[in-house]
């Protein structure tokens, strides 16, 4: 997740544009730059933070319309030449700042580089440059125009595959602003005498709150007094100025009450975003290409090791349980602050996979480190472009979540599940453990995730009356068996962490072996009973719990119509293959500890003791 930036004024465009970046720098914090548009675009970038920026920005610089941008990198490592924005033609004719991701830009650059285009950075986003001067000129010398920048965007859309909003520069049509977008968000600002545009209303709310949300598949030029919104095929539309009345503070959070609840409903693009490129309906296939193992080198493995700690152990159990059932590879996996301290018997046939969200907790990197002496290879599953981590694996995996505000991991939880499901099914291919079909019946169940998310967050009321109804409760417990094991585990822990409410998770077959005891009529008891294997297990401990009177909350399939039989409360999620239940039924329980938390009024972003990354041993 990026941040851009766009003004078209009669106010100098630099200190405009650094104000709104200011404000977006939640979204990124690799590397930020801007282009201004003066007699030639004059573009100014650097790695950091917005005031490293500012340090490297002459003192006078002209201009009334630019673009900018703070990255979060996921094409490429956080550098200068990575920064955006980037730019194209001999001349430097053209500049272009994005948020989202190209999927096909690997078929694009071969294409641009043959045609004579040059490329300086490792991103995708370079290649919407090339492939706007391509259209608007004809090649990397030519310096005329064949069509005006708007046709050149509207066909340069129509080869890309992936999600994008845009803001581009032309030095050839002069206070000029140009945007697009499909999947990753855009709305323009109308102000008296100056338009903005950007990622998020934050960036402009100082200075209007008249806006145009840009839909999918729309662009608009932008002029100091104009607004003008087209579709695709260049046809001009109608479009109605909205009147925001939210706060600055409620306005960084989307109107939301709280980061955490934004970034729950994230979830929806975080995972989209961290599948692009990664599968293929059509072919049937994973594709991992920061994986540096060989398929001979996979299945010569005999047994996967995975460190983690907090909600990444959770993540990283799911994964022990997937490499198992798919690939059919012995797993294990430690807490890294104790298996530091342990003399493991490794070898040149395990894969450690380290988990952290940050990339710089410090006893999963001091687990690394140390498993170095066995020689055997290792992998990092991190959200954070340029961590420690990333200089301390064989190679890397990144979630593509963005930015975390909430100290509560929720997005960045999903994410690592969804690269732990490819990684294991990938291997399962390679491995010869499951068939072409299976392959490709999976992908296409995994890409209906998303879209299933939102489902549930259509119906979260019904969860928030759940929460409210036992908001008062001493204790939880949470029971899952198999698969939803480590659900119930991450259940409790984001219960406990933000609404201070003591709860447990467990394995249910081992409720009889002790915790029963502690069940009474005041003990809310959360059930994870989705469809398979082990739903009749889950019944039967369903009805030993009731036995003791306590209220049991099932999380079920939507087409379950036994389960409201044994139970208090249902709290329903879409039906889908058995494996990725998991997600679906997480997303359940964030919310189910929200909406507990707010219920008890507790500080739902920084709850207390907690730091977001544990960089202390």
């Amino acid at each position: 997740m990026c941040g851009i930036v766009g003004y078209a004024g009669e106010k100098p465009a630099t200190p405009m544009l650094i104000e709104s970046l200011k404000k977006l720098e939640y979204r990124g914090y690799d590397s930020a730059g801007i282009t201004v548009q003066n007699e030639k675009l004059e573009t100014y970038k650097t790695v950091g933070k917005i005031v490293n920026l500012e340090a490297e920005l002459p003192e006078k610089l002209g201009g009334n319309v630019g673009i900018g941008h703070t990255r979060w990198a996921t094409h490429g490592r956080p550098s200068t030449i990575n920064s955006h924005p980037h730019t194209s033609g001999n001349e430097v004719k053209i500049s272009v700042v994005h948020n989202g991701i190209i999927e096909n830009y690997m078929k694009l650059k071969e294409r641009l580089i043959k045609e004579g285009y040059e490329f300086k950075s490792e991103t995708d986003t370079e290649v919407i440059a090339h492939l706007l001067h391509r259209q608007v000129y004809g090649s990397p010398e030519a310096s005329e125009k064949r069509f005006d920048l708007l046709t050149g965007l509207r066909k340069a859309l129509a080869e890309i595959e992936g999600s994008y909003a845009i803001g581009a520069l032309s030095s050839d049509e002069p206070g000029k602003l140009f945007v697009a977008r499909k999947d990753s968000p855009l709305v323009i600002g109308v102000g008296n005498g100056e338009n903005f545009a950007a990622s998020d209303v934050t960036a402009f709310l100082n200075h209007t709150r008249d806006v145009i949300f840009v839909n999918d598949f729309e662009m608009a030029v932008m002029t100091p007094k104009t607004v003008e919104v087209y579709d695709l095929d260049g046809n001009p539309l109608e479009r109605r100025v909205e009147r925001i009345e939210w706060d600055i503070e409620a306005a960084e959070k989307a109107g939301y009450e709280h980061f955490m609840l934004k970034e729950i409903h994230e979830q929806v693009n975080s995972i989209h975003n961290t599948l692009a490129g990664k599968i293929s309906e059509l072919e049937g296939d994973i594709f991992l290409e920061d994986l540096n193992m060989s398929e001979k080198e996979i299945r010569w493995l005999s047994r996967v090791q995975v460190l983690a700690c907090g909600t990444s152990w959770n993540a990283g159990l799911l994964g022990k349980y997937l490499f198992e059932q798919l690939a059919g590879i012995h797993s294990d996996i430690d807490v890294c602050s104790e298996y530091r301290y342990r003399n493991p018997v490794m070898d040149e046939r395990t894969l450690a996979i380290a988990i952290t969200q940050s990339g710089e907790t410090a006893d999963t990197l001091a687990a690394v480190r140390g498993i170095k002496s066995y020689y055997c290879p290792t992998l990092s599953v991190t959200n954070v472009v340029g961590s420690t981590i990333t200089r301390e694996t064989d190679s890397i995996i990144y979630t593509r979540a963005g930015p975390e505000i909430g100290v509560a991991a929720t997005k960045t939880f999903t994410a690592q599940l969804t690269v732990l499901y490819l990684l294991a099914m990938k291997f399962a291919q390679l491995r010869g453990k499951v068939s072409p079909d299976y392959v490709k019946d999976f992908i296409i169940q995994m890409r209906k995730i998303p879209g299933q998310i939102q489902q549930i967050l259509n119906r979260k009321e019904t969860v928030k009356e759940c929460a409210e109804a036992f908001a008062d409760a001493k204790s939880y417990f949470f029971l899952g068996r198999n698969l939803n094991y480590p659900v119930a585990l991450e259940g409790a822990l984001k219960l406990k962490e933000i609404s201070y409410i003591h709860a447990e998770g467990f394995a249910a077959g081992e409720l009889k072996h002790g915790p029963i005891a502690l069940l009474d009529e005041k003990t809310p008891v959360v059930a994870i009973a989705t469809r398979g294997q082990t739903y009749e297990k889950m019944l039967s401990n369903i009805k030993e719990v009731k036995a003791r009177d306590a209220v049991v909350i099932a999380v079920a399939d939507a087409e379950d119509t036994e389960i409201a039989k044994y139970v208090d409360v249902v709290l329903r999620v879409p039906s889908t293959d058995e494996l990725l239940t998991p997600i679906l039924s997480t997303v359940v329980l964030q919310l189910l500890a929200y909406y507990t938390a707010l219920a008890r009024d507790c500080s739902i972003d920084k709850p207390r003791n907690l730091a977001k990354s544990v960089t202390v041993e």
